[in-house]
């Protein structure tokens, strides 16, 4: 894809709406939609990479309530018609088809590659990628098999949502609190994990959440790890101009 002139391709992640209470994540919402609203001129295509919601749980009829401005002004920008893909996260990954049909947003539960410019992207989350991370890739397991969302399915959404919430907030492996500091280039997975996707095929930029770390690494030859950060310390977010890639910070004092 050729982006326009003039246009550009923005990136985010890692917005855990809802956490620690609705009430708290409020302020936070209301920010990410003016930080949506501001872009809103100049933008062909928006990745949202996971982590949107702090949990999300989509029944056959029923889907999590709340976060109507940031639904609402996601399917303004994509009525409008700003391309929007969305890719999971480990506290969203029981997404279905809610989004895809209320939408017209693609869900997307594994990393996926893009060509923008002659620039080839490879764009995830960035959960259970790379080494280390054994802890969640084994509780991930346990989530995403089909017997456990089928008996979670079988609590009513009262009781099932308030016992997500509290475990997507308490425990450290699902929460991601473990590891919110930097680990050093060497050291940091989703930077290994750049790295050996190189062996096989040259990407210009990879991109993914998940770290809440805002970085940019160099992973090999013209190759660069970009992590997006998130929208609760940094208020940070990427931007490709069809050059370049970078990294911002939206000024909160906007809101």
């Amino acid at each position: 894809m050729q982006i326009p002139q003039g246009k550009k391709i923005y990136f985010s992640s890692d917005n855990h709406l809802g956490a620690p209470t609705h009430a708290e994540s409020l302020p936070r919402e209301k920010i990410f939609v003016k930080w949506l609203d501001s872009i809103k001129h100049d933008a062909e295509v928006i990745f949202l990479l996971g982590d949107l919601f702090d949990f999300w749980f989509e029944y056959k009829t029923v889907v999590p309530k709340g976060f109507v401005r940031t639904l609402g002004k996601l399917a303004e920008l994509r009525d409008s018609g700003i391309q929007i893909h969305f890719f999971v996260g480990n506290h969203d990954l029981w997404m279905h088809d809610y989004f895809e049909k209320e939408l017209n947003i693609p869900v997307y539960h594994k990393p996926k590659e893009f060509v923008f410019n002659n620039k080839h992207f490879l764009i995830g989350h960035g959960d259970g990628l790379g080494p280390g991370d054994k802890g969640y890739k084994r509780m991930k397991k346990v989530f995403t098999n089909p017997f456990s969302k089928w008996l979670f399915r079988w609590l009513h959404p009262d009781l099932g949502v308030r016992l997500a919430q509290h475990l997507s907030v308490k425990n450290k492996l699902i929460s991601g609190d473990e590891d919110k500091e930097f680990l050093g280039e060497d050291k940091e997975w989703l930077a290994q994990y750049s790295k050996r996707k190189l062996e096989s095929k040259h990407y210009d930029y990879f991109i993914f959440g998940h770290r809440h770390l805002p970085m940019e690494i160099n992973v090999g030859e013209n190759s660069t790890y970009f992590n997006l950060g998130d929208w609760i310390n940094y208020y940070s977010y990427g931007v490709f101009d069809g050059e370049k890639f970078e990294l911002h910070n939206f000024n909160t004092s906007k809101k």
